[in-house]
């Protein structure tokens, strides 16, 4: 039988209550204090040593536990690919309370994840659709005042739309924006923000 290993995710707006909340709670599912990983919310989005060196230590057999089903994954992509790697590593994953409680070693739990990866597949589908429905009325209107290498308002909205998503490939996105990687960066940020340069075009095209 494998071990139960509990991951929670705090940050400053959580406050010390919900660390402690989270604790208790893995606690009382069982989970050994030791067994216990911890990140803490920064300005990075994708920096988690916490979650990379739990889901390390997983092993066949093993129960990954969190307190609520936000404390695992970023957006529903990113906890939908989650789990399904470790799925596919016979690690079970089990959520303690909230709307989101389930547990994939059960036939409910199983098919409640189904549910959230159809729904992921589908949002997924509606991204990609809207981008390449933007990217053809941005190659329709052309560029703007004959510029070459310059990324027009309703550009810079559809890079925002575009970057951050998991399925964006950059290089793709700047073939179809006409633009360098450099001039894309220097408008928006992976994440999709606004950078000053894309604040300035939106604002003038207003």
């Amino acid at each position: 039988m494998g071990e139960l290993i509990g991951y929670m995710r705090v940050s400053k707006a959580d406050g010390s209550q919900t660390t402690d909340l989270q604790h208790d709670a893995l606690i009382e599912a069982g989970v050994h204090p030791d067994r216990i990983y911890e990140d803490h919310a920064s300005g990075k989005r994708d920096d988690r040593p916490g979650l990379e060196a739990c889901l390390k230590a997983l092993r066949p057999g093993d129960t990954l536990v969190v307190w609520k089903l936000d404390r695992l994954g970023r957006d529903l992509r990113h906890l939908v690919t989650t789990v399904d790697d470790l799925a596919k590593r016979d690690v079970s994953f089990r959520v303690l309370t909230g709307h989101g409680q389930l547990d994939t070693s059960t036939a409910s739990g199983k098919l409640m994840f189904g549910i959230f990866a159809s729904l992921a597949e589908f949002e997924r589908d509606l991204i990609r659709e809207r981008t390449k429905a933007g990217l053809a009325s941005a190659r329709a209107r052309g560029r703007v005042g004959g510029r070459k290498h310059s990324l027009t308002a309703s550009k810079v909205r559809l890079a925002q739309a575009a970057m951050g998503q998991p399925e964006t490939k950059v290089a793709e996105l700047c073939k179809e924006l006409g633009v360098s990687r450099q001039t894309l960066y220097r408008h928006v940020a992976p994440d999709g923000s606004l950078r000053p340069d894309g604040e300035r075009v939106v604002k003038i095209r207003q």
